[in-house]
Order: structure tokens, then sequence, then C-alpha cells
């Protein structure tokens, strides 16, 4: 279990245990879904299992993956709904054999891009939100249809550069993350049920993007040295 899993250390045990006690609480009092619950669980594993770069994190994102595309049904974020079933879900398969392909010694190897790439990515990030946004604009029933895009957009760009092992992906989250966490504060705003749920869970994916960030700028140098 311990290969499978990685070590941990104290403070990811300590965060792992604080957001899970926090969502049985919320679980509780908002008369939550058990299966809102399972999302959320699956999720924070994901992130933490990916922020220590280990092949398991693509197990459980597998499940939140199609989970998460399902409560993005029902609160009408079709753009969310999108991403997760033609895009995570493949790039899950796609993640997992490449990262398998760059382990060594159990270890995976993490790069850095250069000031160019880091440029190229802004300019795609700023312009596929925009005109994402004014498609999902045109779709009936379509909620906060910029923010869905900009969420979107940087959900497709963190990923591919999760896959390639860059630690910018981090950075990509950080401001992904803040937006989400705005987008279902408004649907909670709205009368969501399962908004309290997502806000949390998406609360701890800030949290750990800053968590991996700081984990991978350390893995870089040292594929560099």
């Amino acid at each position: 279990m311990k290969k499978v899993m990685g070590s941990w250390n104290l403070f990811e045990i300590v965060w792992l245990v604080l957001f899970t006690l926090i969502a049985i609480g919320f679980t509780v009092l908002s008369k939550d879904s058990f299966f809102g619950f399972t999302v959320f669980i699956t999720g924070v594993l994901c992130v933490v299992l990916t922020a220590k770069g280990k092949l398991s994190s693509y197990v459980f994102g597998m499940y939140n993956t199609v989970g998460y595309a399902y409560l993005a049904y029902i609160n009408g974020l079709f753009g969310e709904v999108m991403l997760n079933m033609l895009f995570f879900v493949p790039m899950n398969v796609v993640g997992f054999y490449m990262w398998k392909k760059n382990l060594q010694d159990g270890k995976l190897s993490m790069r850095q891009m250069e000031i160019k790439g880091m440029f190229l990515v802004g300019v795609i990030c700023i312009a596929g939100s925009l005109l994402l946004g004014f498609g999902l604009s045109f779709i009936p029933g379509q909620n906060s249809p910029y923010i869905d895009s900009i969420t979107t957009v940087l959900s497709i760009v963190a990923t591919i550069l999760m896959v390639r092992r860059f630690k910018e992906q981090w950075l990509v989250y950080i401001v992904l993350n803040m937006f989400t966490v705005l987008l279902w504060v408004i649907r909670t705003l709205d009368g969501s049920d399962e908004g309290l749920m997502m806000i949390v869970m998406w609360s701890a994916y800030l949290v750990n993007a800053a968590y991996g960030y700081y984990n991978w700028n350390k893995g870089a140098k040292e594929a560099l040295a």
C-alpha cells in the first residue's frame, strides 16, 4: 500500500484529515448526498497524489471526473460537463501511460518550462476563455458562461502541462481553482444543493495547488541537477 500511495508527511496527513472532516460536516449539516461526498474525497486524494507525483492519482481521478461531470450537468454547467467527459476521461488514460513511462525508481521525473513557453500558455488561456465564453453564452440554460469558460480552458491547459510533467501546471491550477470557487459560490447563492460541498472541495484544491507547486519546484530542480 505504501508503494502505491507514497509516503505521507505530517502536513499532507493533517491537510487530508482536515478537509475530510469538513466534508463530513457539510454532508451531515446540509444533508448532501453520499455521492457528492465520494466525489469530494476522490478529488482530494487525486490532487494530493498528483502533487506528490504518484501514478495512483489517475485511479482516483477517473472516478472524480465522471462524478463531477454529473454534478455539473444537474447544475447547468455544460462547459464543465464537456470538459470532464470529452477531455479528462481520455486524458486520465493518456496521463497514466505518460507518467508510467517517466518513472525513475518509482519517482516521477519533473520538468520546468522556458519563458517563451509560459508566454504562449498565457495567450492560449486568455484567447481560449474569451472564445469559449462567447460560444457558451448562446446555450439555453447555461450559467455564468465566461467564468465557466475560464475554468474549462485553464483545466485543459493545466492537464496538458500535468501530463507532460511541467511544474508550471500548478500556477495555472492556482488561478483555475480561484475561479472555480467563485463559480460555485454563484451557484450556491442561486440555490445549488451541492454548492457548499463543491466550494470546500475546490478550496482544498487551491491549497493543494500551492503545495503542488512547492513540491514540483523542488522536483524540477533535482531533475536539472
